[in-house]
């Protein structure tokens, strides 16, 4: 009777962590956006944002080692450690770098519509891979999200120009690099776990945007950029980074990883809101119409998948 009680409960945690966690992540965007304005390029930025989140995902990496059912962490082979570099590489140094690269050129609702659409990359990942078979309605669900892009696409190309091409390319690019870690990673979840595996590919990620920026920049461009460009890379790094990933976290344990997912939906229209209301972005028909079908693609695709 206790357990039946405290379920309901448990479920609206749940729903209001992955919530608010998918929020925090779609603010990233939003505070990219405003550290342009001061004139910083994407390897500074993404350097700047890597370097205050990388303790954090050191400290995350230390405490997932501790919480196992046998006490023990489970000791890395040199297979976990390629996987683990392989994911930091793909999943979060690549994909974050494109990503920053490509909000250089696009609205932030058009950025986080094409990174929404991970699912169905997945998807077209497994047909080319290992040619699994996509189903008639995963191909219907496929197409309306495809369309709900490029009806958006279409209509900031002819506002802003050919520059939208090159951001969109740059954010899809960055969306299959993360789909490339989706596709991979769950056997390395299963043997060392969510947490300690997301700290310890974070950590790569972090410390390779660092050297990144070691190598094509001077030192003191990291410190010779506004003050609001500092504390707008913290702010990425812990509310839109670390604090998000920790919250879909405790959703996911939860309420798992289909309702947590089913709940992230709310990211695209947080984007537009915030870019709407901090960014002055325009707030159209095309971008709700796009926004509406990108959602119920992946929603279809979702359901299908269970």
């Amino acid at each position: 009777m206790k357990h039946t009680q405290l379920a309901p409960k448990s479920i609206a945690v749940g729903l209001t962590l992955a919530g608010l966690g998918a929020v925090a992540f779609s603010g990233k965007a939003i505070i990219v956006k405003l550290a342009y304005r001061h004139g910083v390029d994407a390897v500074t930025l993404i350097m700047l944002r890597m370097l205050f989140a990388l303790p954090f995902f050191l400290a995350m990496t230390w405490w997932a080692s501790r919480q196992t059912s046998s006490g023990t962490p489970v000791q890395l082979t040199r297979k976990d450690v390629l996987g683990i570099a392989w994911l930091g590489v793909t999943g979060y140094y690549l994909a974050s770098f494109l990503d920053f690269a490509g909000l250089q050129y696009i609205t932030a609702s058009l950025e986080r519509l094409i990174l929404y659409l991970n699912p169905t990359l997945v998807l077209l990942l497994g047909l080319v891979l290992y040619g699994r078979r996509i189903g008639v309605r995963q191909a219907v669900g496929m197409a309306i999200s495809y369309a709900g892009v490029l009806l958006v696409f279409g209509h900031e190309v002819t506002l802003q120009g050919a520059d939208v091409a090159l951001g969109a390319l740059l954010v899809l690019l960055s969306a299959i690099s993360y789909a490339l870690y989706l596709f991979y990673s769950g056997e390395m979840v299963q043997r060392l776990g969510s947490l300690r595996l997301v700290g310890l590919a974070t950590s790569v990620a972090c410390v390779l945007c660092i050297v990144q920026f070691v190598v094509l920049r001077p030192l003191d461009v990291a410190w010779a950029v506004a003050p609001q460009v500092i504390w707008l890379s913290v702010l990425n790094a812990t509310l839109c980074t670390v604090v998000p990933v920790m919250l879909v976290m405790m959703a996911i344990e939860r309420i798992g990883s289909s309702l947590a997912a089913q709940v992230g939906m709310v990211g695209p229209m947080a984007t537009m809101l915030m870019g709407v209301l901090v960014l002055d972005e325009a707030f159209t028909a095309w971008l709700v119409a796009g926004t509406a079908l990108v959602i119920s693609g992946v929603l279809v695709c979702s359901r299908v998948g269970r």
